[in-house]
């Protein structure tokens, strides 16, 4: 049985995971974990504001529900209760803000003025499944952020901050608090936490044996003898990669 949110951990991965995680591509990650029968892990929807920033980092939720007007004032919104304020002023570094937005599109999930705040703060990054507002001064920051699009309305428009650090879906994925999130151009992917270390290990691995195939391919290698290694392919790649090893 999964934990529930009261077991979660958010102490910082690792830094030989860190390493190995941005080594490695959302898509070989996605691969991995397809390989150990996790298949839906990628979230979906989102896209990078600044697609040459990598994201790793560890989850902390923000779970929204659709607005009600009696509790969706101005003057709640301003008070430090509220679960998207609170969450901002609680972040810490290496920890990314996960928003589930229910996928809605009919309002922004968190502007500018919150998000400079959280990477002031020194959060990795931020995903929701809902757009952003404020997206001229988003993509000049220098932060890994990851939204379905932009809308002009503020979030009390649509969504009321309901809670934080529970599991959530975010774009179809369940997120638990303390799970590890990666972001590159192609997107997000959630890996247990349980699992980062061993995932992250297995996919820098990957990382460089496809780099040594692609090199191969485009020399004029075929597919039948690269994609996947024959034995004879797979003796040769090991010889370089020692190669290498040696020479360093």
């Amino acid at each position: 049985m999964a934990p529930g949110p009261a077991h979660f951990s958010l102490e910082p991965i690792s830094r030989r995971t860190d390493d190995a995680l941005r080594l490695a591509s959302t898509a070989t990650l996605a691969t991995v974990l397809f390989k150990r029968g996790l298949r839906n892990q990628v979230i979906a929807g989102v896209r990078a504001l600044r697609p040459s920033l990598k994201m790793v980092g560890i989850a902390r939720t923000l779970r929204y529900l659709p607005n009600r007007e009696d509790l969706d004032t101005l003057e709640n919104w301003q008070t430090m209760d509220n679960p998207q304020r609170a969450i901002i002023e609680g972040i810490e570094a290496g920890q990314v803000i996960v928003i589930d937005a229910r996928q809605s599109l009919a309002s922004g999930t968190m502007g500018g003025m919150l998000v400079a705040r959280a990477m002031v703060r020194g959060a990795a990054g931020i995903v929701s499944d809902g757009p952003f507002r404020d997206h001229p001064f988003l993509e000049t920051l220098a932060f890994a952020s990851y939204a379905p699009g932009a809308n002009a309305n503020t979030n009390l428009v649509a969504h009321h901050p309901e809670d934080m650090d529970v599991p959530i879906a975010c774009g179809g994925v369940q997120v638990r608090p303390g799970d590890v999130l990666v972001g590159d151009a192609e997107g997000v992917i959630v890996i247990p936490r349980a699992w980062a270390d061993d995932v992250a290990q297995e996919a820098a691995a990957q990382e460089h044996r496809e780099a040594f195939i692609e090199k191969k391919i485009l020399e004029g290698g075929r597919i039948q003898d690269w994609y996947p290694m024959t034995a004879a392919m797979t003796e040769e790649y090991l010889r370089a990669r020692a190669n290498d090893e040696d020479a360093s």
